[in-house]
């Protein structure tokens, strides 16, 4: 056994994450789907290189929490509110659907109506990774296109944010789980005040007197996030929720893209850790049998989700080109199918076929879906030169 096991994983993570993100790359691929196999390789079911993957759960768990803040950074109240009515409609009506598809699935293949639900919820959200990397800056931030990625995005990442507080009010509990929804609701909007209360009255102040100081800035916001993540498992909530509430809470002011931009290197050193230990838990044995019905549900979900979302933002007056274009972009699974296969799984909300079939499909419809945006679309890492915009 080698005498420091954390330096030593750590050591085969990155290492091994530097040269398999190079092939990743070199074939256009999503980044996060090669930390995902490069676990599989090194894990139990390969090479069992890793040893006890729980040695390093925790690290990955911080990643989620600085993409949650992340996300919740993003989310300007007054941004969101203006984007609301474009795009209420179409990330509603795509989310029923979805959702539809994946309780008709599970209840083809003999599942649970509880688990369906899960699978059904884990097809919602669309790839907020794959949407924003592949949107070079100048779409992202300055045309129309951009504005109702960010904006569909955004409110799917609410809908998984509701989705998982729905997965943690009925974990290990023999209470009613309308009443274990109520209590984590109050929870979570008594956390929202007092969230508000100190962005307004502390946070604020402290960053208009020292916002010269970027270290000073850098610290208080991982304080700040790591500090609610905390008070939100007091509350009963997850940390992840705690992390959420502490990035809109700060959305308001007027470095917070500032703040976004400096811990996005923090975030994804944990989120490689992340990806990279849920790899490292998957059976093989357990995944080979759910490779045909995840191939066939993501084939589904990759024919479908351009197609309806097309549809609904031509319904909405979009014109027909930005609508293929947009239907194609968001053409995946979300990494928010991970989170949620794993919560359920956690909670046991889900056995191990309804969380292998989720994550299995949800790695096929990103692998497939690069592929598809990076020949048609200008992305940063577009396969022909006239496409390739940074």
């Amino acid at each position: 056994m080698h005498p420091d096991p954390l330096l030593y994983i750590v050591f085969l993570i990155f290492t091994g994450a530097a040269v398999i993100a190079t092939i990743a790359l070199l074939a256009r691929q999503a980044l996060i789907v090669s930390y995902i196999i490069l676990g599989v390789l090194l894990g139990p079911s390969v090479l069992n290189w890793t040893g006890d993957a729980a040695l390093i759960k925790g690290a990955g768990d911080i990643g989620i929490m600085f993409l949650l803040f992340l996300l919740g950074l993003n989310m300007h109240p007054q941004k969101l509110i203006r984007l609301l009515g474009s795009t209420t409609l179409i990330t509603g009506a795509s989310a029923l659907l979805f959702a539809a598809v994946g309780v008709a699935t599970g209840a083809v293949l003999g599942l649970p109506f509880s688990e369906s639900l899960i699978l059904g919820g884990g097809l919602m959200f669309s790839s907020t990774i794959v949407g924003l990397k592949l949107l070079p800056t100048t779409v992202l931030h300055h045309r129309h296109t951009g504005e109702l990625i960010i904006s569909i995005l955004l409110l799917q990442d609410v809908l998984a944010i509701l989705m998982m507080l729905w997965l943690q009010a009925g974990a290990g509990s023999n209470q009613d789980m309308a009443m274990g929804i109520a209590r984590l609701l109050g929870a979570l909007a008594a956390l929202s005040v007092f969230a508000y209360l100190v962005e307004r009255y502390v946070l604020s102040l402290l960053i208009v007197r020292f916002d010269v100081i970027q270290e000073y800035i850098f610290l208080l916001a991982i304080g700040w996030c790591l500090g609610l993540a905390e008070l939100a498992v007091w509350a009963g909530l997850s940390r992840e929720m705690g992390a959420f509430v502490a990035g809109v809470a700060l959305a308001r002011s007027r470095i917070s893209m500032f703040i976004a931009e400096s811990l996005k290197p923090l975030r994804d050193f944990f989120l490689i850790i992340f990806f990279f230990t849920l790899g490292a838990g998957l059976n093989l044995r357990l995944l080979a049998d759910v490779v045909l019905p995840a191939t066939v549900l993501a084939v589904i979900v990759l024919a479908a989700k351009p197609i309806v979302f097309r549809y609904l933002l031509r319904y909405a007056g979009e014109e027909p080109a930005r609508a293929n274009e947009i239907g194609v972009r968001l053409g995946q699974n979300s990494e928010f199918a991970f989170l949620i296969a794993v919560l359920a799984g956690e909670t046991g909300a889900a056995g191990h076929t309804t969380v292998y079939l989720l994550e299995l499909s949800t790695i096929l419809t990103m692998m497939v879906s690069m592929y598809l945006i990076v020949w048609r679309y200008p992305t940063p890492i577009a396969v022909r030169d006239e496409l390739r915009r940074s």
